[in-house]
């Protein structure tokens, strides 16, 4: 594991905590947080949530950048540049250690898997591999969150989805269509995926709310 690092980054806490209580007391360990459309603010409460979970059950939390799209969770940490999660999953040839990978932010309460530095180019995840990977990492940490890529952006989420204990939809109210939601969160259960509830932003990058209420 990486030596402590610190990154100047102030992370909003959500105004309502009834999600994070949800997944308290439903004793889940991992989760992926995805959303419809690409833009819709997942990193955003992907962050603030770890936060509050890491906060709430004084347990360890761990943060994957389960991204493969554009200003990825990494690249706001300044840790684009470093080895992590497509790396453990797609490097054939040399691939790294999961505890050699993994970020300790100084000033923050969770650990953090960057995205890598693998390019995918057409490569699908394979479902096995994830599998293990996630089971390794639950091991070591009380709750593991993962900022997914959007539904309609790839299929990575879909894949994840079922191999996870819940899933949680990230819908900003600019941008996302209540029918198109709605469409998203019945992909994702038609794949296996349990939604254990969504999160609500008003506003892109305005502090989510969360809500404890199934699509």
């Amino acid at each position: 594991m990486d030596g402590s690092t610190s990154r100047s980054m102030s992370i909003a806490v959500p105004s309502e905590t009834n999600l994070t209580s949800t997944v308290l007391d439903q004793e889940q360990r991992t989760l992926l947080l995805t959303a419809a459309n690409s833009g819709s603010g997942t990193s955003t409460s992907a962050l603030a949530f770890a936060s509050q979970l890491a906060l709430m059950s004084g347990g360890t939390v761990l943060l994957i950048d389960g991204s493969n799209g554009p200003n990825t969770l990494s690249q706001q940490l300044g840790l684009n540049k470093l080895r992590g999660f497509h790396d453990l999953l797609f490097d054939d040839q040399t691939p790294p250690l999961a505890q050699d990978c993994i970020v300790r932010l100084s000033d923050q309460r969770f650990d953090v898997l960057p995205g890598g530095l693998h390019e995918r180019g057409g490569e699908r995840l394979d479902p096995e591999l994830l599998r293990m990977l996630l089971l390794k990492l639950s091991a070591e940490y009380r709750f593991v969150v993962i900022d997914g890529e959007a539904v309609y952006a790839g299929a990575d989420s879909l894949v994840m989805g079922p191999l996870v204990d819940g899933v949680i939809l990230v819908i900003n109210a600019d941008d996302t269509r209540r029918e198109v939601a709605q469409a998203a969160s019945q992909r994702l259960l038609q794949a296996g995926a349990r939604l254990v509830g969504s999160v609500f932003n008003r506003r892109r990058y305005y502090m989510p709310k969360w809500l404890y209420n199934n699509l």
